[in-house]
């Protein structure tokens, strides 16, 4: 069986040296890439079209799709028009195609390897000269190998200029080209998964702000079938309380069997309650015209952290601490009062009780004095007696 595997990440790599492959309709609009630049120059037209022939495949198509068993062949052709008042130079070339991360179409370029529909597609001529203003229609074949593997593959049909242009010390090659879409037939199974499922969560320095948080993830093609996807991401407090949706996030476009697309879904001015848990759901849908297949199973993955507002604990804590110091302040200085109108009502009590005990002294001492003399004249009289 012939390996497939695929990933966005390398693509990526090569997007800005990729063209974009939509439909021939787009491109035979005049729509131009630059292959080593972002964007084509201003003022730059293209100055031909592309289409699908019309034959036994079929007429007025969008691009080139075909259902082919293990070891079949497909015969086809594509029709390049020069607009121009000048004889065009063309190159013609297939090329395996890939999903970018904004969801679209892109072919390797010239010079990188292709190993399914670009191998597997055969150019009738690889260099074509068109008078002004005339068509030339070339045909192809498409020989799947005997041990394809059954399922979903992309590519693309391209013309290119011959004479790749200079401008501003770049090489600028301007691609148009239309999409081939390739179902090698068998046994189908599809299937998203979502991988590196992570929450995280950033306070704001504003306790009554909330803060940001941040869902990562990636979608990844498991099985051997295109397929798109409707998705949802929400947030949640402990045991699911307070559970809400991130609004604006994409759907899942149309990704190839193996590779992924990473997503990141933010939400502002959370407060979460100690924990934020999360739960990514997944739609799966297979691509339009080709909704025959298996049945496709929802799925639900979920993630969750620690998400603490330390602003706002922080806050709550200052908070407290300046209650308990005014408590403890309070206490204390009514603890002082207290002491003091003791002490005060102790200083009192102690002086008027000295001042009463004076004279109550004084008298006390005659009385006895008084007394004892009487005692001695009454003891001295009756010796003499």
């Amino acid at each position: 069986m012939i390996a497939r595997p695929r990933s966005l990440r390398p693509a990526l790599a090569r997007f800005g040296l990729a063209v974009l492959v939509v439909s021939a309709t787009v491109f035979s609009a005049g729509a131009a890439i630059a292959a080593t630049a972002p964007a084509p120059p201003s003022g730059e037209d293209v100055t031909w079209g592309v289409r699908t022939a019309t034959n036994a495949q079929g007429s007025a198509r969008d691009n080139f799709a075909y259902v082919v068993g293990p070891g079949g062949t497909v015969d086809d052709a594509i029709v390049v028009t020069n607009h121009d008042d000048q004889p065009l130079d063309l190159d013609l070339y297939a090329a395996d195609g890939f999903t970018t991360q904004s969801g679209q179409l892109d072919v390797l370029t010239r010079g990188e390897e292709s190993s399914e529909v670009g191998v597997w597609t055969g150019v009738g001529q690889e260099h074509v000269q068109i008078p002004a203003g005339e068509s030339a229609e070339i045909p192809f074949t498409i020989t799947v190998p005997e041990n394809a593997t059954p399922g979903d593959y992309a590519g693309g049909i391209i013309t290119s200029l011959a004479r790749p242009t200079q401008e501003d010390g770049i090489t600028v090659d301007r691609r148009l080209g239309i999409r081939v879409q390739l179902r090698v037939d068998g046994t189908l199974q599809p299937g998203l998964v979502i991988e590196g499922l992570t929450v995280g969560f950033t306070g704001s320095l504003n306790p009554f702000a909330g803060g940001t948080a941040t869902v990562d993830y990636t979608v990844r093609n498991t099985g051997n079938v295109r397929l798109s996807g409707q998705q949802s991401v929400a947030l949640y407090g402990p045991f699911g309380l307070f559970r809400a949706d991130i609004e604006g996030v994409d759907d899942v476009p149309e990704i190839l069997p193996g590779e992924s697309w990473t997503v990141s879904a933010t939400a502002q001015g959370v407060f979460p309650l100690a924990w934020l848990g999360t739960d990514v759901t997944i739609d799966p849908a297979f691509p339009a015209g080709l909704e025959s297949g298996p049945d496709l199973a929802m799925f639900v993955t979920s993630s969750g952290t620690v998400a603490i507002p330390w602003s706002l604990v922080v806050l709550v804590l200052l908070v407290g601490a300046a209650v308990v110091g005014i408590v403890v302040l309070r206490r204390r200085a009514r603890r002082r009062r207290t002491q003091n109108e003791d002490a005060r009502v102790k200083a009192a009590v102690a002086a008027a009780l000295k001042e009463q005990q004076a004279p109550v002294d004084a008298s006390s001492h005659d009385e006895v004095a008084v007394g004892a003399g009487a005692g001695a004249g009454e003891r001295s009289a009756s010796s003499s007696r």
